[in-house]
């Protein structure tokens, strides 16, 4: 994975189109500022997503369930948003990396065992005639025939505060063999992934095969042709020798030849070899 963003980067860096239109299609601009775009979008859809919560709860609710959240979120915005700018040139962003994909993990895996849930509790309420699990949580408000365990608390439906463990870790309190089952299925997967990656990653290609890595299992790789796009051994070192002869500029000439080397400074280990 590193040895692919450094080649990325580096054709980001040093390929330009030949014609001077082509330097304002979409495609180029996209690539060219990534990284701008990328923050762009993730801000601008929490905005949006912001508004919409907000909204939802204008609809249901009283004025006065406004500041409350409002003021909350935006407290917390800001916290986060100072902790990263003062200290986020001091931390590892590998370890930052790592810690914000695993919490992703920890909560894609609460929703997909809270969707199998939602569904088994929906057709517990279409035999029962009524939402059960909104009715409190003795007897009665849930499936005993697909019941791993129970507890009379703890509602994520009815109990403030709960509800946040439900979103965030898929938490309920009447646990059922599909949610259970389902959560550890996700884990199982991830971890054979994750294991397949660190192999592909120390010999080149999946187990027991030679010529075939994780993402030639995707379809769209064949779709879109990207076979076509890799660059073998002898062509990354041509780009790279290519990055550091490129000029970015009088002002910062020595910070720019710095860390063009330092991004080339390092054997690539992994190519992918042409046909």
């Amino acid at each position: 994975m590193k040895e692919k963003w450094r080649v990325k980067l580096a054709q980001a860096l040093v390929k330009s189109p030949e014609k001077k239109k082509d330097r304002f299609k979409i495609g180029y601009l996209t690539k060219k500022y990534a990284l701008f775009i990328l923050p762009f979008i993730t801000c601008l859809r929490e905005g949006l997503e912001a508004v919409v919560f907000v909204g939802g709860v204008g609809i249901g609710g009283q004025a006065t369930a406004f500041p409350l959240p409002v003021v909350v979120g935006l407290i917390a915005g800001i916290t986060v948003g100072a902790l990263l700018y003062y200290f986020g040139s001091s931390m590892s962003m590998q370890i930052f990396l790592i810690v914000s994909t695993c919490v992703l993990y920890l909560i894609s895996a609460g929703l997909f065992s809270r969707g199998v849930w939602y569904f088994q509790t929906y057709k517990y309420n279409q035999a029962t005639g009524g939402d059960a699990s909104e009715n409190g949580s003795g007897p009665g408000t849930y499936d005993i025939n697909q019941s791993v365990w129970h507890v009379n608390c703890c509602n994520p439906e009815t109990d403030n505060g709960w509800d946040v463990f439900n979103a965030l870790l898929g938490w309920q309190n009447s646990a059922t063999y599909g949610s259970v089952i389902s959560y550890n299925v996700y884990w199982i997967f991830i971890i054979c992934v994750l294991l397949l990656m660190v192999y592909e990653e120390k010999h080149g290609h999946l187990p027991f095969t030679k010529n075939l890595t994780l993402v030639q299992l995707n379809p769209m790789y064949h779709i879109k042709g990207k076979k076509k796009h890799e660059l073998n051994k002898k062509q990354q070192e041509e780009l790279f020798t290519k990055l550091r002869q490129q000029n970015f500029g009088e002002v910062n000439e020595e910070a720019d030849e710095a860390s063009s080397n330092k991004l080339i400074e390092q054997p690539v280990e992994q190519v992918s070899e042409k046909k």
